[in-house]
């Protein structure tokens, strides 16, 4: 036999190389219910996103929807409501920050900054305090001094586009990422 020769290949090579490939397959296969299991559950990715009809929504009226565990706050406001969010500046802020999704995370606390449609407000109903919900202002029942919601829990204040006035909450409400499908359909995740 030559130096540039190959030897040619035995049976035990080839047992080898199969063996090592069933070893292979049978760990892929037996690994694969452990990784399936890391998958989220059917009940998770229901609730990633949900679409919501908007069309029964008086101004001045809120609807709340449940969007990942947590209360998601769909408000039509009036034209009012616009005015007076439209009206306060930035720099009165507690928090300057828009905390909307759909933007930039250095986005101004605008008006603008928080709503794609001015009418409509969608944010995610937890207070930035301590978690709690608070509850909404309406034309009979007044809810703090800004219009908007108030958590109960701590008095933090928030105005008629979520942001915070008052109160010990160090962030405006959130707005989570949402697009409209239609005239007053949205879909939120």
């Amino acid at each position: 036999m030559t130096a540039a020769a190959k030897p040619e290949p035995t049976r035990r090579d080839f047992l080898y190389i199969a063996t090592g490939a069933a070893a292979t397959a049978g760990a892929v296969f037996a690994a694969w219910p452990f990784i399936d299991q890391m998958n989220p559950s059917s009940a998770v990715l229901a609730m990633a996103s949900i679409e919501a009809d908007l069309s029964a929504i008086q101004p001045g009226q809120q609807v709340i929807f449940k969007w990942r565990g947590h209360p998601l706050f769909v408000r039509r406001r009036t034209p009012k409501e616009i005015a007076e969010a439209r009206a306060v500046q930035v720099s009165d802020l507690p928090d300057p920050l828009a905390r909307n999704a759909n933007l930039s995370d250095s986005a101004p606390a605008t008006d603008a900054g928080r709503t794609i449609k001015p009418e409509w407000l969608v944010l995610v109903g937890v207070c930035t305090h301590l978690g709690c919900t608070p509850t909404v202002s309406t034309p009979g029942s007044p809810q703090g001094s800004f219009g908007g919601w108030l958590c109960h829990c701590h008095g933090s204040e928030y105005d008629t586009a979520g942001r915070i006035r008052k109160g010990p909450a160090p962030q405006n409400l959130a707005v989570p990422p949402y697009a409209f499908t239609g005239p007053t359909k949205i879909k939120v995740g």
